[in-house]
């Protein structure tokens, strides 16, 4: 069991593929708070300044998308969407099909 622990311990976050040509420009919004409660599911690595987070509320998904620089960060947000098309858009991203 501790041969698999070294690779734990480096995993630091799924990596974004580079932007495809034709890739489908999404529209991002500013947050609104429309959940008290919001849990990532899944996020890219934060060793980026752009880091992509799968996010679910309420019965449905969305991406929110945060930009680090130096100390302040600015969120946007995709559309709130039924799990399987919020499925779709999170592996679009990740694939370098939209952005």
């Amino acid at each position: 069991m501790s041969s698999l622990g070294h690779l734990a311990a480096s995993y630091h976050g799924i990596h974004v593929a580079p932007l495809r040509k034709g890739a489908e420009v999404l529209r991002w919004r500013d947050r609104i708070p429309r959940a008290d409660r919001v849990r990532v599911r899944e996020h890219t690595c934060e060793c980026d300044r752009l880091v992509y987070e799968l996010c679910a509320a309420g019965g449905v998904v969305f991406v929110r998308r945060r930009y680090r620089e130096d100390k302040k960060i600015t969120v946007w947000e995709s559309e709130w969407l039924r799990t399987a098309e919020g499925m779709g858009l999170w592996m679009a991203i990740l694939t370098g099909s939209a952005r």
